[in-house]
């Protein structure tokens, strides 16, 4: 009888040292199980033992940004799904919505985000400010951007394929995304 209470001990005590999975967790490798995503939007898990840091990489076939490659990292915390994933544009870009630090302006990452809403929503979301960025919604420092597209789309255009390979606008460098 004591043998058997000595091994039952050992694995209690083995189950204690093996990490947690957490809510958060869970609910990302359901998302990640369900995910429907076009052949324009990759994922990559550089740590496939974290699943709630990993990068996307879009790639879209049509719009303004078609030919470009566009990086994004995903960190999304322990609170998840209560508060959304923290995006973030690794590439300094021309767009009216994605700032020159990476950050985006989708309202489905900010004010518009509920518990209900999966990695799904996100990355239809980002997909579809490829192909028709808002105007009306940029971030402060997409404003010259989204005044460019507002006013004149075929200026807005040419300035989308100059940045896209690297060029400059406005004294601002920025990256070649082109595939």
């Amino acid at each position: 009888m004591y043998s058997i209470w000595g091994k039952k001990s050992k694995e209690a005590e083995q189950e204690k040292k093996k990490p947690r999975t957490s809510a958060a967790q869970i609910r990302v490798q359901k998302d990640l199980a369900e995910l429907d995503i076009p052949d324009t939007i990759k994922l990559e898990f550089p740590d496939p033992s974290n699943i709630l840091n990993f990068n996307v990489t879009i790639q879209p076939d049509e719009g303004f940004f078609v030919h470009g490659i566009y990086r994004f990292t995903f960190a999304i915390n322990t609170n998840y799904p209560h508060e959304p994933p923290k995006v973030r544009c690794t590439q300094k870009i021309y767009h009216p919505n994605i700032d020159l630090e990476g950050n985006i302006c989708l309202n489905i990452l900010r004010e518009d985000w509920k518990p209900v809403l999966s990695l799904q929503a996100v990355l239809v979301g980002l997909q579809y400010l490829f192909l028709e960025p808002n105007a009306d919604d940029p971030l402060n420092k997409g404003k010259y951007a989204a005044e460019v597209l507002r006013n004149n789309r075929s200026n807005f255009t040419a300035n989308v394929k100059k940045t896209m390979a690297g060029g400059s606008i406005n004294g601002l460098q920025y990256d070649n995304v082109l595939a």
